[in-house]
């Protein structure tokens, strides 16, 4: 692919470079730069990584470029795939060791990648220390936590059914049509101009607006990324501090984290628990590990084991095929995508092609970070195939 620097990206060589885009920085081509500068486009808050001692990762850097996968009768190496696929980074963890390490479209290991809808995840795992400790109960209902969601479609839903996107609260799309929730959640996010004035001006106004049902609570899975702005709030609720504070106290310090990382605010100073994460390339792959090791990393148990191993199970019967065609036999539940029910790996996805994928099975795990310019399901669909083909070759060495 052409990795010339086009006229809209910042050169210091050209500084009357054109300004990206305030309404569309997060949208293709300017995501090529943009997902790694993310705090230059929007308001953010830090997450810091504490005072404790880095995760070590140990390395056994091994070739993978020449690694063949076959998709819709067509061959590809993982170099092709890397060098295709508007690639920003690659890691492979493998039994515990870093045996592949790349950075590409001017990645390094100190910059900040935009998880996209990956946060859901990192949300997810907090969320789990929270039940774990009996500060939220995932059978009550959203209203015991959030009594002001009492004029919403919320009332009625449980804490969990949030957890695995399973209300029935009627959130339109897409999010690039105005007028729709999805629409409105970008602008409330603090993403994207208010160009409306009557749209919600924070993630909280816009929760507060969704008062329409279309089906009963617990019936279907539906993507909606709203629904974990819910668990966010939940979340900031039961223990009096910002969800930014909580991650870093509760996830991002005890793992060991090299890097601080942050995430997006809205006006209101809410953090995009949806899609707003941003960490390093290594610091992704220590949350992986953290689930490859049921959750105790550091000589102490961070995310409850039982909390990981229930999420595995996920719920196979209310995924339906037209929600994740790259996942036919998968699942959701607890804020992660579930392979299938034999195999149960974990997959962290995000929007432009941000993925974790997480392998008990054969202690694997792979972090692809990228900036696609279009995001079609072949595109999902390549990624897991090559993930695949190299935990397959890494399970026989």
């Amino acid at each position: 692919m052409d990795e010339t620097s086009p006229d809209w990206r910042p050169d210091p060589m050209k500084p009357g470079t054109p300004i990206i885009p305030q309404a569309e920085w997060y949208l293709p081509p300017y995501n090529r730069w943009t997902f790694q500068h993310v705090s230059e486009m929007t308001p953010t808050t830090p997450i810091w990584r504490g005072s404790g001692p880095v995760l070590p990762l140990p390395e056994r850097i091994t070739d993978i470029d020449g690694i063949e996968f076959e998709l819709a009768g067509r061959r590809s190496t993982i170099r092709e795939f890397l060098d295709s696929s508007f690639t920003d980074g690659l890691l492979i963890v493998s039994r515990g060791e870093v045996i592949a390490e790349t950075y590409m479209n001017g990645l390094k290991p100190h910059r900040h990648h935009l998880a996209m809808s990956m946060s859901k995840s990192i949300v997810g795992a907090v969320c789990g220390i929270l039940v774990h400790r009996g500060l939220i109960d995932p059978r009550s209902l959203v209203t015991e936590y959030l009594p002001e969601l009492e004029t919403t479609a919320y009332r009625g839903a449980t804490v969990q059914q949030v957890l695995d996107m399973t209300t029935g609260v009627t959130i339109t799309k897409p999010y690039t049509e105005p007028g729709t929730h999805a629409y409105m959640l970008f602008q409330a996010a603090g993403w994207r101009p208010l160009d409306y004035p009557e749209h919600p001006q924070t993630t909280w106004q816009l929760i507060l607006m969704l008062t329409e049902q279309q089906r009963p609570h617990g019936a279907l899975f539906e993507y909606r990324s709203a629904e974990s702005n819910v668990l966010g709030f939940i979340m900031q609720r039961v223990t009096g501090m910002p969800l930014a504070d909580l991650i870093s106290t509760e996830l991002w310090a005890p793992m060991g984290a090299e890097h601080n990382a942050y995430v997006t605010v809205d006006p209101g100073g809410f953090p995009s628990a949806d899609a707003g994460f941003n960490a390093t390339l290594r610091d992704y792959a220590r949350f992986a590990l953290l689930y490859l090791r049921s959750g105790r990393l550091h000589g102490k148990q961070i995310v409850p084991s039982a909390w990981i191993e229930e999420t595995r199970r996920g719920n196979h019967d209310l995924l339906q095929r037209e929600d994740r065609l790259d996942l036919p036999r998968g699942a959701y539940h607890n804020q992660f995508w579930i392979e299938d029910p034999e195999r149960r790996a974990f997959i962290c996805a995000g929007h432009g092609g941000q993925r974790i994928y997480i392998d008990p099975e054969t202690d694997f795990a792979a972090v692809k970070l990228s900036s696609w310019p279009d995001a079609g399901l072949d595109r999902y669909v390549e990624t897991l195939a090559a993930i695949r083909a190299i935990r397959d070759a890494c399970a026989v060495r």
